[in-house]
């Protein structure tokens, strides 16, 4: 169950993450007793919400989410980035008991930041010391089945760049637990390092090519007496290991030339890790979560939002509230397009004050001609209450929200009294 404040784990208090733009979270072992999974299909799981409500102050919004039984994985953003993440989609696969059960698994959100392919997958893999060559299949069975729509990037590893991070359950090999521990009291972590069976694996099975990971400077965050900073006092006192993991994987730059033989002239995609630590003030779980800051250099940046919307000058009188919109070529437009309105802080793309269909008359010939189409929000739709907006264009296609506005002031609408 989840802690009442997760403000240090999402570094809020720092001011790292108010410069961050993208969040992933990965949950692994939430309660998924059934009764519990009907309550949760009708009002979201309360991680779910609690992140929600403590991110949409600081203007992050839910891009996508996904879940398999107990393993959850979430993606915020900045809400003016919104309309430059596209191509979001979700896939899941169960390894637990054979591939029939989601206790084990894997969980992935792909999607489009600014015209890259990145793809962020949240693994749980089988527990236990001498299960590695079982973790090393099941993380290449993940990698075979999931697959996406789309040439851009169908396969895990064919995106620009992948974060996988969980409870990858990877153990200390050879050294004994009274060793392990003098290691940690001493602040001698390096000499549990090489011991470490996920830093072993990245040498040695091609699956783990390429995959990237920082210094494990914060002691082994498994397993722990719940409630405590206590390793496993219990009968079976398991070896305190470093399972949590979080590793990143840029696509290697195609060699291919460019026409005239030269090759082309783009940026390098760069990834740097600013902060890799865990937090051992949290004592819900026998585990300790973990977290990373990144700074990611894209090579270029696109820089035009699929949909632009401006808040036509009507707005200043509430009868005829008037948004217009236009379209970039190659958009596909959908007729369950709408344009939604939204309080700044909004948790999610289906969290509008009020709404309307993206239909008009001159839609036609607004998008041969890239033209604004418009459509009016009805005096009754507009808030009752004062307060900074935005406008964003939904697009049902994309499941993404493909254009928003800067923040204003609508007209209140003001009840009539009888």
């Amino acid at each position: 169950m989840p802690p009442n404040d997760v403000t240090s784990l999402l570094h809020l208090n720092t001011g790292e993450t108010n410069d961050a733009d993208v969040i992933a979270i990965g949950l692994q072992e939430v309660n998924s007793k059934i009764n519990k999974r009907l309550k949760d299909a009708l009002f979201t799981d309360q991680w779910s919400e609690l992140f929600m409500d403590v991110l949409s102050p600081f203007h992050f919004v839910l891009v996508s989410t996904v879940r398999m039984q107990g393993v959850i994985l979430l993606v915020f953003a900045k809400y003016y980035h919104l309309p430059f993440l596209q191509d979001v989609q979700t896939d899941c696969t169960r390894t637990g008991l054979g591939g029939y059960w989601g206790n084990k698994g894997g969980v992935s959100i792909r999607l489009s930041i600014f015209g890259h392919m990145v793809c962020f997958l949240n693994c749980h893999l089988p527990a236990h010391l001498e299960k590695a060559e079982q973790r090393k299949e099941d993380f290449a069975t993940i990698l075979h089945m999931q697959q996406f729509e789309g040439r851009a990037a169908s396969g895990i590893l064919d995106h620009d760049l992948v974060f996988w991070f969980g409870d990858l359950n990877f153990r200390i090999e050879s050294l004994d637990i009274r060793f392990v521990k003098y290691a940690i009291d001493s602040n001698i972590l390096s000499q549990l390092w090489e011991k470490d069976q996920l830093n072993i694996a990245k040498s040695t099975w091609p699956v783990l090519s390429g995959f990237q990971e920082g210094p494990l400077n914060f002691p082994p965050t498994f397993k722990f007496d719940v409630g405590t900073n206590k390793y496993d006092s219990s009968a079976k006192k398991r070896k305190p290991a470093w399972t949590d993991r979080i590793l990143w994987k840029i696509k290697s730059p195609s060699v291919g030339l460019g026409a005239g033989g030269r090759r082309p002239s783009r940026g390098i995609l760069s990834v740097s890790q600013l902060c890799y630590c865990s937090h051992m003030e949290y004592t819900v779980s026998d585990h300790k979560p973990v977290a990373a800051i990144f700074a990611v250099q894209f090579a270029s940046k696109a820089d035009k939002p699929p949909v632009e919307i401006y808040v036509a000058d009507e707005w200043s009188r509430p009868e005829q509230a008037v948004v217009r919109y236009k379209m970039a070529a190659g958009f596909h437009r959908s007729s369950w397009d709408w344009i939604g309105l939204y309080r700044v802080g909004f948790r999610h793309p289906k969290d509008y004050v009020s709404y309307v269909w993206a239909r008009s008359d001159d839609g036609e010939r607004c998008l041969e001609k890239q033209l604004c189409a418009q459509v009016m929000f009805s005096e009754e739709t507009l808030p009752k209450g004062k307060g900074e907006y935005i406008l964003g264009y939904y697009s049902n296609t994309s499941s993404s929200i493909a254009g928003v506005t800067e923040p204003f002031q609508p007209p209140v609408r003001i009840s009539q009294q009888h």
